[in-house]
């Protein structure tokens, strides 16, 4: 398990079934790099543990700045990966619901253009969307893909 602190990322993978069928909620992140990316762009709402912070109260929090709620329910773990990019990812599901037009998320500063010496502010997030877990497994950042398996298992479907 991840030491708090030690440099790695927890999320929620936030899970609904309705009729039957499981949908599972993943983030757009924001900013001009993502722009123009979709398909394999979409994740968990992740982000760093602060020295101190379990990986769960990281998770909820990180939800909650994201999307401007706090996830409600049983935190079912979901283990942990190695990200393409190195970043150590936690990750947690729980049954809740999220209304996408609600989506309310933190903003970061970023240098843009390029070398120009103007920070402008971008969302964290700029939209959320359920997917179905076979939608999902073609949206979501291929590294995170494991999660949805994890989850998948879990629940038996």
């Amino acid at each position: 398990m991840s030491r708090p602190g030690d440099g790695f990322s927890a999320g929620v993978l936030l899970y609904r079934r309705a009729d039957d069928a499981l949908s599972v909620l993943l983030v757009h992140p924001g900013g001009p790099y993502w722009r123009n990316r979709w398909a394999g762009a979409w994740q968990i709402p992740k982000g760093q543990a602060m020295p101190g912070e379990t990986a769960l109260a990281a998770a909820r929090r990180e939800f909650e700045e994201e999307l401007g709620a706090a996830p409600v329910g049983e935190a079912i773990p979901l283990g942990r990966l190695r990200q393409r990019g190195g970043k150590l990812v936690e990750a947690f599901a729980i049954q809740d619901e999220f209304d996408v037009a609600t989506l309310t998320s933190i903003a970061f500063e970023l240098e843009w253009p390029p070398k120009s010496g103007k920070l402008r502010a971008f969302p964290e997030v700029d939209t959320a969307r359920w997917f179905t877990l076979d939608e999902a497994r073609t949206e979501i950042l291929p590294s995170q893909q494991p999660f949805l398996d994890r989850l998948a298992e879990v629940l038996g479907d």
